[in-house]
């Protein structure tokens, strides 16, 4: 249903004060519609002399004034319109009384201009200015946003909309750009410090003695091991909407940013994730968007009705509303805990209905890493007493490939101890003879006890199945058993009840740049204490590490990022675009950010093209901070390794 806010309904509304204006006082801002929206496009600049100021702020959020770092005076900064072939000088003044930087998200630029302070440049002082000189050497949506501190969590980003040197093969009559993000009264570094004292201080949405009492969530048996291991699984996201607004274009639900078109148009939405730690589940009720760009690539469009956008991811789609009304956008957060809400309508006053939250995710054994039904032999067990439904292994030959040169000898990771939430009767369907890498009486994994399945015996922490993962309190858990979940939507999402958006469903468009087999592999775990909020790669944070990670120049490698914690990692490598490796062969999707999900493998190959030293990292704001980080350095082709 749709509604247009006018004068009548507003002074119906106050008819209801003595209940209904007070009860709606304490419904969520994403719940209400009672705003006629904000109609405000985005600040733009464009051509090739460009003055960019970062200052201290205030930005008024659903009626509330929050503390903000904007660029010439805006939160998001100003839309950057360029064109493909043209150089830009873009001089940066920094009006803080701290050092700043801007790093261009996604852009092919020379390395001592794509601002990471400490690897490739200084970074800019206080009260002085960096000019920035590089020719664009792509199209397509990106953005940019501080590398200094944590100055990203205050508003310091922007949006890059990059026009084609030549026609633009995804044709639309009107294009949006949405860029969602997370706000917080509290300052980014007392946010730092209560997640570091207490990970679990912003999650309000743990399980309950009232919801195990009414059957939800976890049975008593699976608390109760979850519980021995230290292990919360509903820790989805560090910081959640407890002390989050969830905006678009730097206006809250309860403002609703509105975006206008003509029914019968071809709408571009050019949809940025600028959040500092919120992955968003991203729909339009009543709408199908067909996915054409992501990270700025152009890819095949794959209609689909939602997707999953991890932080500093891109993607652009087209809707074509027909009808006269208006359509609410939705980017709901990944644990449910609130949502970033935004209209599409023909005229401004109008507003969609939003739909209430969705039961929040809670982790499975799956995404710990273990999931039985992954494993030769183990088809015919029954899953249901505390596992995942079986999803199988992908059948290509490439991601076989990936497995065995992820996992040493290739043969499946072994542990040890129990399986969890199994009893005797569950293994009749097995042929344990078919279990790879395991060995014993009947087939069955040493050390354990067929009639008795405790998952708080199962050995998680096996550093035998990540041998250069260092050996330290940072590292809680090494998955036992992870598998490829690039065909799979993302936490909370397996039952959504329609399309959502897999990796494996993205295309490129045009035949990859460069198709040479990998001449080598490169395991990288990405490790955790999530009970500590301790991150790092290979169990190694950035202030630890003193060499960075080698490559040589023009060299074709294959990278398996292996997730070794219970949390999604969107992970992104600068100066550099990858082929992700779901099967399409020369036309993988090339991107500059992967989403890894919890106890999951991505695996994509790469060109080390750019001479220099590169910033790679998770970009889970806090989790970067934290240490999970890591400088690649691409060496010249004749420089001994």
């Amino acid at each position: 249903m749709t509604d247009t806010i006018d004068r009548r309904q507003l002074l119906r509304g106050a008819a209801f004060a003595g209940g209904g204006l007070a009860l709606a006082a304490w419904m969520p801002a994403w719940a209400q519609t009672n705003s006629a929206g904000i109609v405000r496009p985005l600040p733009t600049l464009s051509g090739v002399d460009i003055t960019l100021r970062i200052a201290r702020q205030t930005m008024t959020i659903d009626g509330r004034k929050m503390r903000a770092i904007g660029v010439n005076g805006t939160v998001p900064a100003p839309l950057l319109r360029l064109r493909e072939g043209q150089k830009v000088r873009l001089n940066v003044v920094n009006d803080l009384d701290v050092d700043s930087s801007i790093h261009w998200h996604g852009l092919l630029v020379p390395p001592q201009f794509d601002g990471v302070p400490g690897v490739s440049f200084p970074g800019i002082k206080p009260r002085s200015s960096y000019l920035y000189e590089f020719p664009i050497r792509q199209s397509g949506t990106y953005w940019y946003h501080s590398h200094s501190g944590l100055q990203e969590q205050l508003g310091h980003y922007g949006p890059i909309v990059i026009d084609p040197a030549g026609p633009d093969p995804v044709q639309s009559d009107r294009e949006q750009v949405i860029v969602l993000a997370d706000h917080s009264p509290l300052s980014p570094d007392e946010i730092f410090r209560r997640v570091k004292v207490d990970p679990g201080h912003f999650n309000f949405q743990r399980q309950t003695l009232s919801g195990l009492l009414a059957g939800r969530d976890q049975p008593l048996k699976d608390r109760l091991d979850w519980g021995r291991m230290r292990m919360d699984p509903t820790d989805v996201l560090d910081v959640s909407g407890s002390t989050y607004t969830y905006i678009v274009n730097g206006l809250g639900p309860r403002d609703n940013w509105t975006a206008l078109f003509k029914p019968g148009e071809r709408v571009r939405l050019r949809i940025i994730n600028a959040s500092a730690m919120t992955n968003f589940n991203v729909r339009i009720p009543g709408l199908s968007p067909s996915i054409v760009q992501a990270d700025g690539q152009n890819v095949h469009p794959v209609m689909v009705d939602e997707f999953q956008i991890g932080v500093a991811e891109t993607y652009d789609a087209i809707v074509t509303p027909a009808e006269d009304k208006a359509y609410s956008i939705i980017a709901e957060a990944v644990d449910r805990s609130g949502m970033a809400r935004a209209t599409l309508a023909p005229r401004p006053g109008m507003a969609g209905e939003v739909p209430p939250l969705r039961k929040r995710p809670v982790a499975t054994m799956k995404d710990m890493g273990m999931d039985m039904s992954s494993m030769p032999g183990m088809e015919g067990m029954d899953m249901s007493a505390g596992m995942t439904p079986p999803r199988g292994l992908d059948p290509s030959a490439e991601q076989n490939r990936s497995a065995r040169l992820a996992t040493p000898g290739g043969a499946m990771p072994q542990g040890s101890g129990a399986m969890p939430g199994m009893a005797s009767g569950d293994m009749a369907g097995m042929d344990h003879s078919k279990m790879t890498g395991m060995s014993g009486q009947d087939g069955a994994m040493p050390g354990m006890d067929m009639g008795s399945m405790d998952m708080g015996s199962m050995k998680m922490r096996d550093f035998s199945n990540a041998p250069q993962v260092r050996k330290g309190p940072g590292v809680q858990t090494i998955a036992p058993m992870p598998i490829d979940r690039t065909g799979e939507p993302g936490q909370g999402l397996e039952d959504a009840g329609h399309k959502v958006l897999v990796y494996k469903d993205l295309m490129a468009l045009e035949r990859n740049p460069d198709v040479r087999a990998p001449s080598r592999s490169l395991d990288i775990h990405l490790t955790g204490n999530m009970e500590r909020f301790m991150w790092s790669f290979d169990g190694e944070k950035m202030s630890d590490v003193h060499e960075p990670i080698p490559f040589i120049e023009g060299e074709r490698v294959r990278i398996n990022l292996i997730n070794d914690t219970m949390m999604s990692h969107p992970i992104h490598i600068h100066g550099h675009f990858f082929e992700l490796v779901t099967g399409h062969g020369d036309h993988g999707p090339r991107k500059h950010t992967v989403l890894v999900q919890p106890g999951g493998k991505v695996t994509w190959d790469f060109t080390a093209d750019a001479v220099g030293d590169w910033a790679f990292h998770c970009h889970l704001l806090y989790h970067m901070a934290a240490g999970m980080m890591r400088v690649v350095s691409v060496r010249p082709k004749g420089e001994a390794a």
